[in-house]
């Protein structure tokens, strides 16, 4: 008998940044560590990972970190993780790990404790165990987890649909996931980002006979936004240009990396005399691959339309072909694309994400898999707190009592003692770190208001020079603006607080002594309160004094 604690270190109520962790007594387990990109005012934030202070605090009992796959809400803190905990054991199946060492070149950050497993091999760990089973996703090698323990199985479903369409290193074992079923499941984790939509997520996750349609009626050349790991969409890709007298040509490094690798390991399979190179970049009915990263979405179209690409120029018979279904976050962005196209009178396809699904499981998908699992608990995870909610209302209608029904925010800790639910009202302290381009610091609020302060109001500069022995003023103040007014049609505030300014520091300089803090303080708060009277805007004031 055992007692197992249960909890995410981020991954619930948002998208991304998805990282779980389970404790069975002495041991701890981590499942996932990824990352998120900012949608809200977090100026000059690049991406946002867990804190995981809580890994440092509880290393030595570490058995290690299990990944799902290689997609970057699931692998994308590692870098920063293992530059801080270079130790840490990392498992992962063979195509997960491999995209992982791309990301890790990327960030130059050197990896030496990565542990390739295989699907359906069990991995001891004294009283408990880890059994991978391979799963179905847009991935390669994505895997679900049951981390077997004196009391039952915990099982981590990954990101999963069920399709058997897709096969080799995109199959899933349902054969396995009902026998692990049948061997007493104490809690099943499922993501509930789909939650919501009617049906199965399959067929409406494949888009071949769409490519197809593309290809036909557009016979010029085609420019493709992909996701660079959403590697079953490039294969589809792949197969209906092999079908046509068209090239293919990849644009930018980490697409290359990606796709010259999976056909390397032979994850992606095509005819290589199809992949052409840049001289075949304007040909008749070509196919040009371009990147769509989730950090910079639409960043490569913009690039384009702005005709600062290196490489590709716009022609008036060109056809823009967005290959993935609008995702949450860049609603926006893609309408205004596809609008700047249009005035532009370039021929622009997307696929409509009401007939087209990304590839995560919908509301049939999640019953099938709580009906295998057959689990005492179950913990919804992965997607906005509406969609958790939602998913465990559909293992409330297949019979799993409300009080076993585990709905959580990150750092609420779900307590098992003896198999049975213990509830203590436990938390572990959860924050975000906010990484800003290649720096491994947390940026943090200060620097964050700083930032928005500046992008709302801009910036006030007030300068001046004192005589070093005297201390008498040499020069200035002078007022200095950036993104605050216009100047020539404001020369009276700008006079009016050079006077403020002026009279503050004769009133903090006496006897040869002048008390600089004092002298800044008031002229932020006069200013400050001036200002607003006269624009109602409070840019940032900066005071600089100069002895000579």
């Amino acid at each position: 008998m055992s007692k197992i604690r249960l909890f995410a270190l981020g991954g619930l109520n948002e998208d991304g940044k998805n990282m779980y962790v389970c404790e069975v007594d002495k041991d701890i387990f981590i499942f996932d560590a990824g990352l998120k990109y900012p949608k809200d005012r977090l100026l000059g934030i690049d991406y946002i990972i867990p804190s995981y202070d809580y890994l440092k605090e509880n290393i030595k009992r570490i058995k290690g970190i299990f990944l799902s796959h290689g997609h970057e809400s699931n692998i994308g803190a590692i870098s920063d993780i293992v530059m801080d905990l270079p130790d840490i054991p990392i498992y992962g199946l063979k195509y997960t790990l491999e995209i992982l060492k791309i990301q890790l070149g990327l960030d130059n950050v050197t990896a030496t404790n990565l542990r390739e497993i295989k699907g359906h091999s069990k991995i001891d760990f004294g009283a408990c165990s880890i059994f991978p089973i391979e799963v179905t996703h847009s991935i390669p090698d994505s895997t679900l987890y049951v981390l077997n323990t004196p009391d039952g199985s915990i099982v981590y479903s990954g990101d999963f649909i069920f399709d058997p369409t897709m096969i080799n290193h995109f199959s899933c074992d349902i054969g396995r996931l009902a026998y692990i079923g049948k061997q007493n499941v104490l809690c099943l984790m499922t993501e509930s980002m789909y939650a919501e939509n009617d049906g199965f997520t399959s067929p409406r996750h494949r888009v071949a006979s769409f490519i197809r349609s593309v290809l036909h009626d557009n016979e010029n050349r085609i420019i493709m936004s992909v996701l660079p790991a959403h590697i079953y969409r490039i294969q589809e890709i792949f197969d209906e240009v092999s079908k046509t007298n068209r090239k293919i040509v990849i644009m930018g490094k980490l697409l290359q990396d990606i796709i010259y690798k999976s056909l390397e390991l032979k994850y992606l399979h095509i005819n290589k005399t199809k992949i052409g190179d840049l001289s075949s970049l304007n040909e008749k009915g070509v196919v040009v691959l371009i990147s769509d990263l989730k950090d910079k979405p639409y960043a490569n179209l913009e690039r384009i339309l702005k005709e600062t690409d290196k490489f590709i120029k716009l022609k008036p018979d060109d056809t823009i072909f967005i290959t993935e279904p609008m995702y949450l976050g860049v609603e926006k962005r893609m309408v205004m694309i596809m609008d700047e196209f249009a005035r532009k009178k370039i021929n622009v396809v997307a696929l409509s994400n009401k007939n087209h699904l990304l590839f995560h499981p919908s509301k049939e998908d999640l019953m099938m898999m709580i009906n295998m699992m057959h689990p005492k608990y179950y913990f919804p995870i992965k997607g906005n707190y509406k969609d958790q909610v939602e998913n465990g209302n559909l293992a409330l209608k297949l019979g799993i009592k409300k009080e076993n029904i585990l709905l959580k925010q990150n750092g609420d800790v779900i307590t098992f003692v003896n198999g049975n639910l213990e509830d203590n009202k436990d938390k572990v302290k959860v924050d975000e770190v906010l990484i800003d381009g290649k720096s491994q610091n947390d940026v943090g609020e200060l620097v964050l208001k700083d930032r928005e302060m500046l992008a709302e109001a801009g910036i006030v500069l007030v300068t001046a020079t004192l005589d070093k022995k005297t201390k008498k003023i040499l020069a200035g103040p002078e007022i200095l603006t950036r993104g605050f007014i216009y100047v020539k049609d404001n020369m009276d505030i700008l006079k009016e607080s050079s006077i403020i300014s002026l009279q503050i520091i004769k009133n903090n300089t006496s006897n040869n002594y002048v008390d600089y803090n004092n002298i800044k303080q008031e002229i932020r708060n006069n200013l400050g309160k001036y200002f607003y009277e006269q624009t109602e805007c409070r840019p940032m004031i900066i005071t600089v004094i100069g002895e000579v």
